[in-house]
């Protein structure tokens, strides 16, 4: 089995996006995080859905998740609103790891290899221009790889 026999399609995002949009697309795919492509469609780092946190949550909740138990349900609820204007370029860390990829005929072992080193639970499918084909995220490949 190869990667493209394992790859699917994923919303992609780029770094001048509307963070709220990114969340937005984050929770509708139920994903860990999210690929950022350049504007020719190669992927270049991934959004980590607990990076959209971390620049949601107020600093004091942060340094002591304890303070998080002051605010109650209904403020909780708007806790997204800390994004503001902010763009995905903006919840990025300054050290962006790059984004593992292989060939659409790689094996499932070099993708789990991949993605092991990595120690990313998102690895893009490339073609030979290294445009973003398709994705593979550990549930997919494990389920895979267990046969189920």
């Amino acid at each position: 089995m190869r990667a493209s026999d394992v790859a699917i399609s994923m919303d992609t995002v780029t770094e001048d996006m509307p963070a709220r949009e990114a969340a937005r697309i984050l929770a509708a795919q139920d994903l860990p995080g999210l690929i950022v492509v350049d504007t020719m469609g190669r992927p270049s780092t991934v959004l980590a859905g607990t990076q959209v946190l971390r620049m949601a949550l107020p600093s004091y909740c942060q340094d002591d998740p304890a303070l998080a138990r002051v605010i109650d349900e209904a403020a909780a609820d708007v806790i997204l609103e800390g994004i503001g204007d902010r763009t995905v370029a903006d919840l990025l860390p300054r050290n962006r790891p790059g984004l593992p990829a292989v060939s659409a005929d790689a094996t499932l072992l070099e993708v789990a290899s991949v993605m092991a080193r990595s120690n990313v639970p998102l690895v893009a499918v490339v073609d030979r221009d290294q445009v973003m084909t398709g994705a593979i995220t550990l549930d997919g490949l494990l389920d895979r790889m267990l046969g189920t």
